[in-house]
């Protein structure tokens, strides 16, 4: 026994085929683009954590200078909301002294909204100083 002949009919198909893959194809872009944005933001973060700790570890300048470069660095980048919680310090590793910056801060997972303290970045840079040791 066939189907009555109007459920044999593919009439208007391919309407529903395109609605059904285009929101498909449209979820998995908007997926990849913010797998892309959430590396660049660990990309910046993790630059500026570099740049601040090797400002903090010159001989001419404080721990607190390499924090505050580090906050300028990433707010200029992405925005401050993103530079809230940098922490400096010093620590010794295979006998050197070295600068630490760790930046603890937000990992975008739907535009810029996110997991708080979701991505953690460390950055070492060695100490420098005016001794000839």
């Amino acid at each position: 026994m066939r189907p009555p002949a109007r459920l044999r009919d593919d009439h208007g198909s391919s309407t529903v085929e395109f609605v059904l893959v285009g929101a498909l194809l449209t979820a998995l872009v908007l997926s990849v683009l913010q797998l892309a944005f959430a590396v660049y933001v660990r990309n910046v973060v993790h630059d500026a954590a570099v740049e601040g700790a090797h400002y903090a570890a010159l001989a001419d300048t404080a721990l607190g200078d390499g924090a505050q470069r580090t906050r300028a660095v990433i707010s200029r980048a992405v925005g401050s909301a993103y530079a809230e919680d940098v922490s400096v310090g010093r620590d010794r590793r295979l006998g050197h002294e070295s600068v630490v910056v760790r930046v603890r801060t937000t990992l975008p997972v739907m535009g810029l909204v996110g997991v708080p303290h979701g991505m953690e970045v460390e950055a070492r840079a060695p100490v420098e100083s005016f001794d000839d040791d």
